[in-house]
């Protein structure tokens, strides 16, 4: 099953964070493969990464990146130049609370010749923001993606959220997003990254919040 899939970490200068996350789903997936993605950190991060790099090494490799590209492009990075038929994200401020996860969320996309992902389903409007009604994507944090269909949409972009337009074109070109709780198995603390440094978005993400509030 694990040549099959590969996770993808990325880290912006929160060691601490990817620490937990790496250990956690170390702990339920030893032999599992795993890239961490850095984005251009300037703090101790390529040491810790390094670190956990030769504890497992037929198992970790690992991208340094010169600059912070963010978050969505760096996962388009990862999806470019992966070799696995299936990539789990996992987001750098999570823990692992039980394993069982990778299993059937692989058995459910290998059901169906049309499922591009699968994950927790989350709502949110044309801008990305969580809506009662709107558009069905997959929460990045913690989803698995069919990568071979990756390159016929959009990529992921640097945004709010970045896989929003690739996850509508996908659906508009009758692929599936399937729904798995995989909330029950992972902690996510939200915003672990972007709560230290932003969303790097600048004035757009300004403008784009600002839309949403009136209702644009």
């Amino acid at each position: 099953m694990f040549n099959k899939i590969r996770t993808v970490v990325v880290n912006f200068q929160t060691p601490d964070l990817l620490k937990t996350a790496i250990e956690s789903y170390r702990n339920f997936y030893p032999t599992s493969q795993i890239t961490i993605i850095d984005n251009g950190s300037k703090d101790n991060s390529r040491e810790v990464i390094e670190m956990m790099r030769r504890g497992m090494p037929n198992y970790t490799s690992t991208l340094f990146l010169d600059s912070n590209i963010y978050h969505g492009p760096a996962m388009n990075q990862a999806m470019n130049e992966v070799k696995e038929e299936y990539v789990f994200f996992l987001d750098s401020d999570t823990e692992i609370k039980q394993g069982g996860f990778l299993e059937p969320m692989l058995a459910e996309l290998e059901s169906s010749v049309i499922a591009y992902g699968i994950g927790r389903q989350i709502t949110v409007n044309k801008r990305g923001f969580l809506a009662e009604t709107g558009i069905t994507i997959l929460a990045p944090a913690y989803m698995m993606l069919r990568r071979r269909l990756y390159p016929d949409f959009p990529p992921f972009e640097h945004h709010g959220q970045p896989v929003l337009k690739n996850f509508i074109a996908a659906q508009q070109m009758g692929y599936t997003l399937k729904s798995f709780p995989i909330e029950n198995f992972i902690n996510h603390r939200w915003r672990g990254t972007a709560s230290r440094f932003g969303y790097g978005l600048g004035w757009r993400g300004k403008i784009d919040f600002i839309l949403n509030k009136l209702g644009f």
